[in-house]
Formats: C-alpha cells, sequence, structure tokens
C-alpha cells in the first residue's frame, strides 16, 4: 500500500509538469515539455467544456470519418479545461475528445487528440491521434494512438485545418 500511494504521488506530480509554461515579454506561450498522454489524460471527458455539438453528415474525408453521412450522427467535442489557442496555436497539453453516436448506437466511437509537443509530429503541429473508449481509456489496450493513426486518415483530414492548428471546431 505505501508502495502505491508512493506511485500515485510521484505520478500526480508529474501529471502537472505538462502545464508548467514560460512566457515572454510579448505574452507569447513557449512550451515547456513534451506531453505524452495516458488513460488518465481523458478521465471524466465529459464533464469538461463542450465547445460543439454538430448533427449530420460528416464532410470530413468524403463522408468516411466520424459516422460519416449518416444524418442521425451526433457529435459533440470536449476541450480539457476549455483551452482556447494562443495567438492561433493550442498549447502543449491540449486534449480534445470528440463522442460521434447516432440514436441506435450503431454509430458511437471516441476520438481524441493531444498537443504532444517536442518534437512528436512537427509537420502537422504536435498532435498525436486517438481512438479511446466511453471510459476514457486508450483502445487496444493503448495501441491506438500515434501521428499516423488509422493509416494516416485522420493527419489526413486534420491538415485541412492547418490554417487553424488541425483544429476545426473553435
Amino acid at each position: 500500500m505505501k508502495k502505491l500511494l508512493t506511485i500515485l504521488l510521484i505520478s500526480s506530480t508529474f501529471a502537472f509538469i505538462p502545464f508548467l509554461q514560460s512566457c515572454s515579454d510579448d505574452d507569447t506561450v513557449t512550451p515547456s515539455t513534451e506531453v505524452i498522454a495516458t488513460d488518465a489524460s481523458f478521465a471524466g471527458f465529459m464533464t469538461w467544456s463542450k465547445d460543439a455539438t454538430r448533427k449530420g453528415a460528416d464532410p470530413a474525408l468524403g463522408v468516411m470519418a466520424h459516422g460519416g453521412n449518416d444524418s442521425t450522427v451526433t457529435r459533440n467535442v470536449y476541450y480539457k479545461d476549455g483551452q482556447n489557442p494562443v495567438s492561433g496555436v493550442y498549447p502543449v497539453g491540449t486534449t480534445i475528445v470528440k463522442h460521434s453516436e447516432n440514436p441506435t448506437k450503431t454509430v458511437n466511437e471516441f476520438t481524441a487528440m493531444v498537443k504532444r509537443g517536442g518534437e512528436f509530429n512537427k509537420a502537422q503541429g504536435g498532435w498525436e491521434y486517438f481512438m479511446i473508449g466511453a471510459d476514457g481509456k486508450i483502445a487496444d489496450g493503448g495501441k491506438m494512438r500515434g501521428a499516423n493513426l488509422m493509416d494516416g486518415m485522420c493527419a489526413g483530414c486534420h491538415a485541412g485545418a492547418k490554417n487553424k492548428d488541425y483544429i476545426f471546431t473553435k
């Protein structure tokens, strides 16, 4: 039990490190670290700030993503800590979850993005893509993640929002 408490204390201490940032005189946010998401990163995502609720066919990838051309699909987008871009760029550690579902639950998917930063996926703003479960855990035992998730489908679609730091909402 003592060992578990020590591990939890150390883990919770490191959980705050990604949020440490330094600011220059012009208030530009400079990331201080790389954020590597874990299952805990997505815990309680349905209680986060909901930025957008959209209903109907999703034009992404020719209606192949997030419920496709199903006009009954509702998509809710959640931002951890209500994060907003700073000078048009989201800070390292920004965490976003999209839940797409239809009334019959034949579509019920949870996708996520984390601004990982560091040297990760620099060509696409440092974003990492995820498939997660309703419980917030990274799907397939933590394997459903990466810059090229779904054979690059996530990155390919989000490239269409490059001028908005790869984010379609907000």
